[in-house]
């Protein structure tokens, strides 16, 4: 029988979709056509996959080659499918066994010399590999990446020729060597130990921490907005390994190098504010994540937000409430994770220095308002803190450290203990909670809802603000020994919180 089948994955976000490679020999005029909706790089593969087999040693054959790409709808693009293109020319020309293709899949581009180069997406195709109990083989460039999944069973290879002996038994290909073990990266970075005074700021950092929630920093230059910024990943929990793997699957789709050593330390995401609306969340002919995934399970620090184009903030709507993206163009549609943690900095006006006791400012109360309307009012009723950021007295920036200069070490163990709580009272961070959770997890005496209900009235905050200030609540109280019930001192700072 002249028609073989092997296995690879298309790259489409981070779903990674099975490719169904088959192959079919016939008689005719020689010649090599392949369908399945394939993009430019995929039609010239079969130039490049001509010359690997006959440089590795193998005949091509002279006879008409059908390749079809399976699901015929699914758009693919890239050089990924090259080495199951060629395992099943060869298969189907009886050169190689067909059933040591058998519950494998093929990933990699080939050289003409028949050398296997590295491609990207590996992570979420060998994520999604092992889920179906597949074998994977990839070049030796992707070894690294593919390491990071301890329990995935993959082969690396340099070669064509070698993956060939493999499957005709007479040499054995190695799985990559494991990844370090370097759990907590945490400490290696800004420590917040660095930080003087701010004991509003960091308290509120702390918060941001324990319970996931987004953060506006608003002061004069200067002041310190950045590094406490720069500070909060570390005193974060260190991710998960699920977190750490999706984290990681992002980067390899967007064909960015995995950094083996620090694979475990949440991403820190600092666009320019020149940046445009699909730089953030991504897109392209061919959709690629933005930096609100890159940002995924860690921190998109925005620094200077009113300089941003109000069109560009408006898009982090929609992810600061769901998570996700989904990213459509006229020919494909690509969903990326974005559970980001949303830090902004601003001034409080045009030149920085409104409510300097100096009174430097020299700015109209018109330009004032201006300024801070570039924000729009949805996108900071999504922001559950709300700080200023004052300037220190030079004296205090000299003087020793006290008591409250603490280092990102300590005021992370206290955070840990406040997402473990929150983690065993619902499953997730404060901040994710749904509405049904929060009446459970937040309740409140009769006479702490009539103040609180009293207080948001005349606050004019909606409906969205009274849920976030609830979950902003239930955070300072797991901070506080984590009370059954929220008093009226966890609910009255939480307020606070919402200036704007």
């Amino acid at each position: 029988m002249s028609l073989a089948v092997t296995l690879s994955r298309a790259q489409e976000g981070v779903a990674a979709p099975q490719v169904m490679v088959e192959v079919h020999l016939s008689g005719g005029l020689p010649g090599t056509n392949i369908v399945g909706l394939p993009e430019a790089a995929v039609r010239e593969a079969r130039d490049r996959v001509r010359v690997a087999i006959q440089n590795t040693a193998f005949e091509y054959p002279n006879r008409r080659v059908t390749v079809n790409l399976a699901p015929a709808e699914l758009p693919k693009d890239g050089g990924r499918f090259d080495l199951a293109i060629a395992l099943g020319i060869l298969a189907a020309g009886n050169q190689v066994p067909r059933e040591r293709l058998d519950n494998c899949e093929f990933l990699g581009e080939l050289a003409l010399s028949g050398a296997l180069r590295g491609v990207s997406g590996v992570l979420p195709a060998l994520m999604r590999a092992r889920a179906r109990g597949r074998r994977v083989v990839v070049p030796r460039a992707n070894a690294a990446e593919a390491a990071l999944i301890s329990d995935a069973d993959v082969r690396v290879a340099d070669s064509l020729a070698e993956v060939c002996g493999w499957l005709c038994g007479t040499q054995d290909l190695p799985a990559p060597a494991a990844a370090p073990a370097n759990d907590d990266v945490a400490g290696d970075g800004p420590d917040l130990r660095d930080v003087r005074g701010q004991r509003h700021a960091r308290r509120a950092l702390e918060i941001a921490a324990a319970g996931g929630h987004h953060l506006l920093l608003v002061g004069p230059p200067g002041t310190g907005k950045t590094m406490l910024a720069e500070r909060l990943p570390g005193i974060l929990p260190p991710l998960s390994e699920t977190e750490a793997l999706e984290t990681c699957a992002v980067l390899s789709v967007a064909g960015r190098a995995v950094e083996v050593g620090e694979w475990r330390r949440r991403p820190f995401r600092s666009p320019h504010h020149t940046a445009s609306g699909v730089a953030l969340v991504g897109g392209g002919s061919q959709p690629r994540p933005g930096e609100i995934s890159l940002a995924h399970h860690g921190v998109l620090f925005l620094d200077e937000l009113p300089e941003f184009s109000r069109h560009v903030l408006e898009v982090l709507r929609e992810p600061l409430e769901s998570g996700s993206i989904v990213v459509s163009r006229a020919a494909r549609q690509s969903t990326f994770p974005a559970q980001f943690q949303l830090v902004a900095a601003m001034n409080p006006c045009p030149c920085g220095y409104a409510g300097d006791p100096r009174g430097r400012c020299r700015c109209t109360p018109d330009q004032i308002q201006r300024y801070r309307g570039k924000i729009s009012g949805p996108l900071l009723d999504r922001i559950d803190l709300c700080v200023d950021v004052p300037r220190q007295p030079l004296s205090e920036l000299g003087a020793a450290r006290g008591e409250h200069d603490e280092d990102s070490a300590t005021v992370r163990a206290r955070v840990m203990k406040a997402r473990h709580q929150a983690l065993q009272r619902a499953g997730r961070s404060n901040a994710e909670i749904n509405a049904r959770e929060l009446e459970r997890d937040c309740a409140l005496a009769p006479a702490e809802r009539t103040w609180f209900e009293g207080a948001l009235e005349r606050l004019g905050l909606s409906a969205r603000a009274y849920h976030r200030t609830l979950r902003v609540a239930r955070t300072i109280a797991d901070l506080d020994g984590g009370a059954a019930s929220l008093a009226r001192v966890h609910l009255a700072e939480a307020l606070q919180y919402r200036r704007f």
